[in-house]
Formats: C-alpha cells, structure tokens, sequence
C-alpha cells in the first residue's frame, strides 16, 4: 500500500453514564481517530484508547499525539508497507508507547483489509460470523443499584457480567450478586486495588464460582500473581500486565494467571495480538477482548479480533447504545439475544460518521507522506 497521507483528530465524546473503577470516574472520553489515507482514495481508521490522565498506564492523549507526530508516523514513512505485520517492526526501536503504536497500525490493517477487499476479522484469520458479549458493571453507590443494573443487562442478554471490585467493595457484593443471581456467569476486576497482604481476604472469593477474578495486584506485576493463584482457586486473569507476547510467556511459565484478557492498544496492536492469542491457544490458556471505553471505531477493532477462536469467553464489547447518545460509525454497534454480529463488509465493516466526527473533534492535523 502507498500511503498518500495521514490525519489525527482529537476528539471528545460524552458518556452516557458515568463508569467508576477502583483508579476514577470518567464522565466522557478524549481519544485520537487516526485516518490513514491510501494514493489509492481508501481510507483506514482506527483509535487510540489512551485518556486525559495516566491512570490506567502511563500514556495519554497528549502524549499519544506527541508521539504520533514526532516518531512514529515518520517511522512509517521510512518506506513501503507490504502488509501490516511490517508495521510492528519498523516501531520496534521505539520503546513502549503501546496504545500509540496500536492506533497507527490499527489504521494500517484496515486499509490493508480494505484493499483487499475483505472483512477486517477475515484478514485476521477469524473464522466467527458472531461474538458473544459480556457487560462491564462500574463501582455503584449502594448494593440494591448493583442488582438492579446487573437484572436489567441479564434481561437485555448479556451472556456474562463483571463487576469492579476494590477493597470495601469486594466480599459482601460478590455474596449478594451470588445471592440474587446463583447461576450467571460472574467474574471481578480489581484494577491493581490489592496486595500480597490481601491473599487471604482475598481466598474468600473462591466461595462464590467466579469465572475469574481480573488483575488484583500491581499494573506491573507477574511474580507477585503467581504467588495468589497458587493459593486460589479462583482462576486469575492478567491484563495490565501484559504488553507483550513475551510478558504472556512468562506469565503462563510462572503460573501467574489461567486466562488472559487482550486489548489491542495495551499489547501494541492486532499482529501483538495475534501473536499473543496463538501462544495462548497452543498452552490451552483462554482469551477474552476487554474494553478501553472504545467509540464504534475501535469497538469495530474488537469484534474482529475477537473473532479468532482462542477467544473463548465473552468479551467487553458491548453495543455502541450502552456507551454513547450517537457513535462515530455507521450503522452503529448493535447487539441480538448477547451476539454481536460480524460485518462481512470490506476493513472494519463500518463507516465512519464524517459529520459527527467533524462536530467532536478538537484539534487536527494533517501529516503528508512527502
């Protein structure tokens, strides 16, 4: 592909609802919408999930358009790309700075998927032609609004709910979803709140048959896991900590975790992703695709990873109507009886909403490839 040029928009889009976790609230979302344009008139698109503050890692908006701009676009104009795995690779000497490298070459793909005519998912090697879809629940403000949320999503046909956790929010509202809900498909996501000193506080959970209890301790940490899991027969699922195909290895090897969440921008991008899934399936580790509070672009990236078959469990991919009065795409995301049906439409399957996008956008900026 030849790349004519590429164009970065800030945008800002409201929130339905507030989402709390153990680390803030986030009322809307600021992300980058990153079009890459072909000399052929096609264009690809993708998002970075980076946010204003660096609390879930440390990049952010800012920090993501500063990269962007300065280092990696012009990595990418260094030469021809012949397929997008090529684009992991010219980046490499760049360290960290996932979520940015992920949206340029999430553009990429799509643009390649395009030009070849083919759904996104099916350049991926997916086979599905639908996702399962699990629901994200944030901290709310008593017990009864939990049940309540966590009845109506059951009603809509979620096939699976997590529900944040932290210390002070953790035993009893577990017991009481268990109470009112004895057969669903529950698991916990702690986002970091935890510690070694919390293992055995935290062993009471195996009372409840969790599907999984999502990165209790440090963002950073693999050792300290494989210690808890040893003690627990809940299993764990690592997210934060993984960022790569290697830190995936290790975890496995050390007996860290038993189920690893992938998102896209935390691992780098789909060939991270790939890589990651296939190393997973050959050691019988499931995978699932977690949720950055995406817009329909990137929520259109989820579903066709998502449709690769060591994705075994559902997903964060809820539809576009959970998330936003409007989304950016067309049509929007939509769900039937908890599936998600794959697009069979060329790239992501979506079409970007070029008037809204217009109406959110806060800054852009064109960046010819000379």
């Amino acid at each position: 592909m030849e790349i004519k040029q590429i164009i970065l928009r800030h945008l800002k889009i409201e929130l339905l609802n507030p989402f709390t976790t153990s680390v803030g609230t986030e009322y809307d979302k600021d992300f980058i919408l990153v079009e890459v344009q072909s000399k052929s008139g096609l264009s690809g698109w993708a998002e970075s999930v980076s946010i204003l503050h660096p609390i879930y890692n440390e990049e952010t908006v800012q920090t993501n358009w500063h990269m962007m701009s300065d280092h990696l676009i012009p990595k990418l104009y260094e030469g021809p790309i012949e397929h997008p795995d090529v684009v992991s690779d010219r980046f490499r000497s760049i360290r960290g700075n996932f979520n940015a490298k992920s949206a340029l070459e999430g553009a990429i793909w799509d643009l390649y998927a395009r030009e070849q005519d083919l759904p996104l998912a099916k350049a991926l090697g997916g086979k599905k032609d639908k996702i399962e879809v699990g629901i994200s629940i944030g901290i709310q403000n008593s017990v009864r609004n939990m049940l309540v949320q966590i009845e109506k999503y059951l009603e809509e046909g979620y096939k699976r709910v997590k529900v944040k956790i932290k210390p002070e929010w953790d035993i009893e509202i577990i017991k009481a979803i268990r109470n009112e809900f004895p057969h669903i498909q529950l698991m916990a996501d702690a986002n970091c709140a935890y510690t070694l000193d919390d293992i055995e506080h935290l062993q009471a959970l195996d009372e409840y048959d969790l599907m999984m209890i999502e990165q209790p301790f440090e963002h950073d940490d693999i050792y300290d896991h494989s210690k808890l899991q040893s003690k627990l027969k809940t299993p764990i699922c690592l997210d934060e900590s993984i960022h790569t195909v290697e830190d995936a290895r290790k975890a496995i090897e050390l007996g860290s975790c038993k189920i690893i969440n992938l998102k896209i921008g935390r691992v780098g991008g789909l060939t991270e992703s790939k890589k990651i899934h296939d190393l997973c399936k050959q050691h019988e580790v499931p995978v699932w695709c977690g949720g950055m509070l995406e817009a329909g672009v990137g929520r259109a990236h989820n579903i066709a990873i998502t449709t690769l078959s060591n994705f075994s469990l559902p997903g964060d991919t809820a539809p576009s109507s959970h998330y936003w009065k409007q989304d950016i795409i067309e049509p929007e995301v939509t769900m039937k009886n908890g599936f998600i049906h794959v697009p069979n439409r060329p790239g992501i399957g979506y079409e970007p909403n070029q008037k809204l996008i217009d109406e959110l956008t806060l800054q852009q900026k064109v960046f010819p490839n000379h």
